[in-house]
C-alpha cells in the first residue's frame, strides 16, 4: 500500500469512529470496519478483535475472514494463545514466528499454520487501565511489525475502544459490562444470520456477511437487526441479495 492510499484509509478509520459520538450505530459493524482498516493499512493477512463477556472471558465480536475466526475460536477453546496473554498482562504480545516459537500453545501453533499464518501481533483495547479486549493480527510470513506500524495499530485499537464505550463511564462497571454484553449478543444474532443466508443462497460466510452489510447501509437498518429479520423469516434472503447486488453494480458505476 502506497503513502496515499495508507493515510486516507487511516482517515477513514478514525472517521468511522468520529460519527459513532453524534449518531446512533451498530457496534460490530464498527469493530468489523476497524480490524478490516487495521489489516488492511499494516498490510497484515487477517485479523480478529476480542472483547470480555462480564465474566472476563474472551469473545471473538469481529473478524475479517472466517480462516482468521477460526483461530480465534482455537485460542479460547485451548485457554491459552498470544491474545489471551495479551489480555491478561495488558500489553502488546508479537509472536514473529509461529512455528518456532509457538510451542506455549501448541493447539494456537498448528490452527495459525494450518491456515497459512507465520506470525501474530495481539494488541491490547484498554480504558484507563482497564483491559476490555484485545485487537490480533495474523502475517502469512515471519517477522515483527515496524515500530510505525504498531504505533497505528495500538491507536486503532484505542479508538475501537472509544467506540465501544462512547458515552460511558467508566468508574461504572455494570455500565461497561452491560455495553460489552450487547455487542456479544449482537455478534450472536449476525453469525445466525450469517448462517441462515449462506444455507439459503449456498454462500460462503464471508459472502453472507457482505450482502447482510450490504442491506444494513443501503437500508439505514442496524446490522443484528438485519440479522434477527433473516433469521425470522420476516425478509427474504433473495431481497438481502437484491440490496448487495445494486450496492455493487452502484459502486462499479
Amino acid at each position: 500500500m502506497n503513502e496515499s492510499s495508507r493515510e486516507a484509509r487511516l482517515n477513514s478509520a478514525f472517521v468511522a469512529v468520529a460519527d459513532t459520538l453524534t449518531a446512533n450505530y451498530d457496534v460490530v459493524d464498527l469493530l468489523h470496519t476497524l480490524v478490516t482498516e487495521c489489516t488492511a493499512i499494516v498490510s497484515a493477512t487477517a485479523g480478529g478483535l476480542m472483547l470480555a463477556d462480564p465474566a472476563g472471558r474472551l469473545q471473538l465480536v469481529a473478524s475479517t475472514d472466517e480462516s482468521a475466526e477460526l483461530v480465534e475460536l482455537m485460542q479460547l477453546a485451548a485457554g491459552a494463545g498470544p491474545c489471551l496473554d495479551c489480555y491478561a498482562a495488558g500489553t502488546s504480545v508479537s509472536v514473529l514466528d509461529i512455528d518456532a516459537d509457538g510451542g506455549a500453545w501448541p493447539d494456537f501453533r498448528v490452527a495459525a499454520l494450518d491456515q497459512g499464518y507465520r506470525s501474530v501481533h495481539a494488541t491490547p483495547m484498554k480504558l484507563r487501565g482497564e483491559v476490555i479486549g484485545t485487537m490480533n493480527l495474523f502475517l502469512s510470513s515471519a517477522g515483527a511489525l515496524s515500530e510505525r506500524d504498531a504505533a497505528v495499530v495500538q491507536a486503532l485499537a484505542d479508538v475501537a475502544t472509544i467506540g465501544v464505550l462512547q458515552q460511558r463511564i467508566a468508574t461504572e462497571s455494570h455500565v461497561v459490562a452491560e455495553q460489552l454484553q450487547r455487542a456479544l449478543d449482537s455478534r450472536v444474532l449476525i453469525e445466525q444470520g450469517k448462517g441462515a443466508l449462506s444455507q439459503a443462497l449456498g454462500l460462503t460466510m464471508d459472502q453472507a456477511f457482505a450482502a447482510l452489510r450490504a442491506y444494513s447501509r443501503n437500508n439505514n437498518v442496524p446490522l443484528n437487526e438485519v440479522a434477527a429479520r433473516v433469521t425470522g423469516r420476516t425478509i427474504s434472503a433473495q431481497e438481502i441479495m437484491a440490496s448487495h447486488s445494486s450496492a455493487k453494480a452502484t459502486s462499479a458505476n
